[in-house]
């Protein structure tokens, strides 16, 4: 699973010279939230939907709309842009490019080619990709173990599974707990719930949670 199997490609772009109010109204229209910022075909820096925000006026201003205005079409994106960028290719792995993401703080990263920006990768693209690791909107049971950290563990149950006739849509296991257990998450079809359960506890496999996928609905407030 690597960025290029889930990046934007081909994405949208803003040159330095921009004005604020173009560059925020260039978003709305496409609806998103950064630009990559070029200049000479080079990628220069970036500008996010909430850095143009936040160099607006505020609205206890006591500037008329004119002067507001006046000062926005005044403020260019090179005024605004984040630079430098950080930045992967296309062979970055999925994981990765979340770790770079988390340590650095930042929602996106555009995608090189050389020094020619082929695509980008953001948070939301990076939820997808969980969703894909973990199987979601996939149907069949999903039933959470906790494994010894000792060798061959995950194997012993994966051939259990399979010996019983069960077909492994997606696997994922935890950080350890505690120095001496992982939690491994799975994702199964062709094994009912009461055998997948006897199946375990005949294993002396700890279950900590057991159930067939259904469609969650978040509830709303407000």
């Amino acid at each position: 699973m690597f960025v290029r199997d889930f990046m934007t490609r081909d994405p949208i772009t803003i040159t330095s010279e921009v004005s604020h109010p173009d560059a925020l109204e260039l978003m709305r229209k496409h609806r998103i939230r950064r630009l990559p910022v070029i200049s000479k075909g080079k990628l220069v820096g970036i500008v996010a939907e909430k850095d143009l925000l936040s160099n607006q006026p505020s609205p206890a201003t006591t500037l008329s709309v004119f002067e507001a205005n006046t000062l926005l079409r005044n403020l260019h994106v090179h005024d605004i842009m984040v630079r430098p960028v950080v930045t992967v290719e296309g062979d970055c792995p999925m994981e990765e490019a979340a770790c770079i993401m988390v340590a650095r703080k930042i929602g996106c990263l555009p995608v090189m080619d050389g020094d020619r920006i082929v695509g980008i990768i953001t948070e939301t693209d990076v939820f997808r990709a969980l969703v894909e690791v973990l199987g979601g909107k996939e149907p069949g049971l999903r039933v959470v173990v906790r494994l010894p950290e000792r060798v061959g563990e995950a194997a012993r149950v994966t051939a259990e599974i399979a010996a019983q006739g069960g077909n492994i849509v997606a696997i994922t296991s935890s950080q350890v707990l505690q120095g001496r257990y992982r939690e491994a998450t799975i994702k199964v079809t062709g094994i009912e719930p009461g055998a997948f359960r006897a199946l375990f506890e005949k294993q002396d496999i700890e279950v900590v949670d057991l159930g067939a996928m259904m469609s969650y609905e978040p509830k709303l407030f407000g």
